[in-house]
């Protein structure tokens, strides 16, 4: 089965359509663009969540800044190597204060994901089961 003609086979095709409009990782020497899965799965929360309305780019990217800032500050190595956590940390501080989720709940999906992770076999995609997302 092909891919359809809408979806962008690759990441240069992505920035072709989006141009300036969404903020793409870095591509690495060695042409990939994620240490690990986890990065590419903030990536697309990032987006889908800026998609459905709930933050602007430039919302986005004063979170990303501030939170990167905060690291610099607390004498990240600021190698690279953390851009992702501070992804992360700053789509966290984004939910919560748009009041999409609490820290708890965000606690307790960490966990969820950390479960679901030890259950499936290497290589196989993680899916979360109806019980791990009983949230309080």
């Amino acid at each position: 089965m092909s891919p359809s003609p809408d979806i962008p086979a690759n990441l240069d095709e992505l920035a072709a359509a989006c141009g300036d409009s969404l903020p793409l990782p870095v591509r690495h020497e060695d042409g990939t663009v994620f240490a690990a899965p986890w990065q590419a799965h903030a990536f697309a929360m990032a987006v889908q969540l800026h998609e459905r309305g709930l933050f602007t780019w430039p919302e986005w990217a004063a979170a990303l800044t501030a939170e990167i800032r905060a690291a610099q500050a607390a004498r990240d190595h600021d190698d690279g190597s953390t851009y992702y956590q501070h992804w992360l940390g700053a789509l966290e501080k984004l939910v919560i204060a748009k009041q999409v989720g609490t820290p708890g709940q965000i606690h307790q999906l960490e966990h969820a994901w950390e479960a679901a992770a030890e259950r499936t076999p290497h290589g196989q995609p993680i899916q979360l089961q109806p019980e791990d997302l009983l949230l309080n």
